[in-house]
């Protein structure tokens, strides 16, 4: 799921045509309906990559990286704990009016990992800043994906966090329970931090997630607590990654042809139907490079393979 503004951001978005030529905000940090409250595996190191230099320069307060940006690094590092990482593309972005970079994409390819891609966004002459993380399991896997978007935009912060299935939940409850089920007690006490300040995104869109989706705005306390909240959930990931999925639960999912679903629900995922946020991408960076990156979302093969 990418970075989906609402009509209000969108239009914001439009307005900053003179200085950017557009932009897009993660899904999390869509408006919700009504505002938040107030109140087992050893490390592994990755292989070094490019320095992402566009995105570490971007959006800092003084000399204090933003939120977003320290949540998603914090992320990239878990992930190169969790398996042997090595960088395959790392493209600057750049808008359809400036040669200055915008934002980035890396890809990265692991040997549990089919795929890990990142994608970042910060314009800060729109208060854009905005960090989309997704570590994609092998097509033939029944381990769920990983996925993290980070966001500061027009002075709201949010996030999402799911593992996305890889079966249908309903059917197999052998696979939910094990899968998805130890997620409960953080998304029960991420819903009692946040309350109401759930992002509003299309039931569609929920329906090629799990229940377990954390997708909320946050004040800046609130949004520095949501570290524990990605640790639970990476954490539990990283044990279905290294341990697999019971024999049992695997014999219940031979009634699935789960490459075949992957393709399919990336497909919906990603689609420029089901998700807006595509025709924002493409004001800000073009079609064809908005094309680009979603290639690389849909499928666990990289461009130019």
């Amino acid at each position: 799921m990418g970075p989906l503004p609402d009509d209000a951001i969108a239009e914001d978005a439009r307005k900053a045509d003179d200085d950017v030529g557009g932009a897009a905000v993660s899904p999390s940090a869509r408006r919700p309906a009504h505002p938040p409250e107030q109140s087992r595996t050893g490390p592994r190191r990755a292989r070094p990559g490019p320095r992402d230099r566009t995105t570490r320069r971007a959006r800092r307060r003084g000399d204090r990286v933003s939120l977003p940006l320290q949540l998603s690094d914090r992320t990239m590092r878990a992930l190169a704990e969790a398996d042997d990482l090595s960088t395959v593309r790392d493209v600057p972005l750049t808008s359809t009016v400036s040669t200055d970079p915008v934002g980035r994409l890396t890809v990265r390819r692991g040997e549990r990992l089919a795929k890990v891609v990142y994608v970042g966004l910060s314009v800060p002459a729109i208060g854009l800043d905005s960090h989309m993380v997704f570590a994609f399991t092998p097509a033939e896997s029944a381990v769920p994906h990983f996925t993290l978007d980070a966001v500061e935009a027009n002075g709201y912060l949010a996030f999402h966090l799911d593992l996305v299935p890889r079966a249908e939940l309903a059917s197999h409850l052998d696979y939910l329970t094990v899968a998805f089920q130890p997620l409960t007690p953080a998304f029960e006490e991420a819903a009692e931090l946040f309350g109401a300040s759930r992002a509003a995104i299309s039931p569609r869109q929920y329906a090629m997630m799990s229940p377990w989706m954390l997708v909320h705005r946050a004040d800046e306390e609130r949004f520095r607590r949501v570290s524990g909240f990605v640790d639970a959930y990476l954490g539990h990931w990283r044990a279905l990654l290294a341990d697999g999925l019971p024999q049992e639960v695997l014999t219940g999912l031979t009634d699935t042809d789960l490459a075949a679903r992957d393709a399919r629900n990336r497909a919906a995922l990603f689609s420029r139907e089901v998700d807006p946020v595509w025709a924002d991408v493409s004001h800000l960076l073009g079609d064809e490079r908005t094309d680009d990156i979603r290639a690389e979302l849909l499928r666990n093969a990289v461009s130019g393979d």
